[in-house]
């Protein structure tokens, strides 16, 4: 894999941060017009895709923190360390959102609610939501090194891609708050990117997908 290739990828991940534009404006961001500024509601697709991809984002950190760990390949540490920094700046945005709107962080409704999907979703083994992989999973990453370690790593975060590109869909089409739209719609576009980038990947590591 290029590093011109990776770079890419990189680069459409950060072109969703900078897409985002003025967090602090998100508060007064209510869609694409001069509409007067209306804080999103605690039950609101807006808070729901902010709770709920921040979470989601949480895992992909994690994970990819683990792996540059467990690996010297520079092509995937690279990767691992570029999903790692988007993914956590995009959380703190979600975050910041939902403190700037004063809503709580958390929810007794289950995930994807807001999507209309809760209690379609059956968490298992601290899998909460689509994509994310389970505890046993991780734990077994953490016993992995080298190519092992980079094909398990892949192929999860191939799962969590798809899962968190359907989630910024849902929020793409729900949302309401035009700074969060299109934030979501540049997690769609730089995950994308990335699944590519990973495919290419595990075709030289002679693997696949996780089914």
């Amino acid at each position: 894999m290029s590093r011109r290739v990776i770079g890419w990828a990189a680069g459409a991940a950060a072109a969703a941060l900078v897409a985002a534009g003025g967090i602090t404006y998100a508060v007064a961001d209510s869609g694409d017009g001069p509409a007067a500024p209306r804080t999103p509601g605690a039950d609101s697709a807006d808070a729901g895709f902010a709770r709920d991809m921040a979470v989601h984002h949480q895992q992909a950190v994690e994970m990819s923190y683990i792996v540059r760990d467990r690996t010297k390949n520079e092509d995937v540490r690279r990767l691992a360390y570029d999903i790692a920094q988007t993914q956590a700046n995009q959380r703190g945005m979600l975050l910041g959102w939902l403190d700037l709107w004063g809503l709580p962080k958390v929810s007794a409704d289950p995930p994807m609610t807001w999507m209309g999907m809760g209690g379609m979703v059956t968490a298992k083994d601290g899998s909460l939501m689509p994509g994310m992989a389970t505890n046993t999973q991780l734990e077994k990453l953490r016993t992995l090194s080298g190519r092992q370690a980079e094909i398990f790593y892949l192929q999860l975060m191939t799962n969590h891609h798809k899962g968190g590109i359907h989630m910024a869909e849902g929020c793409v089409a729900k949302c309401t708050v035009g700074v969060e739209k299109r934030l979501a719609q540049g997690m769609v576009d730089a995950q994308q990117s990335e699944l590519q980038v990973m495919a290419g990947m595990l075709k030289e590591r002679g693997a696949e997908p996780l089914p």
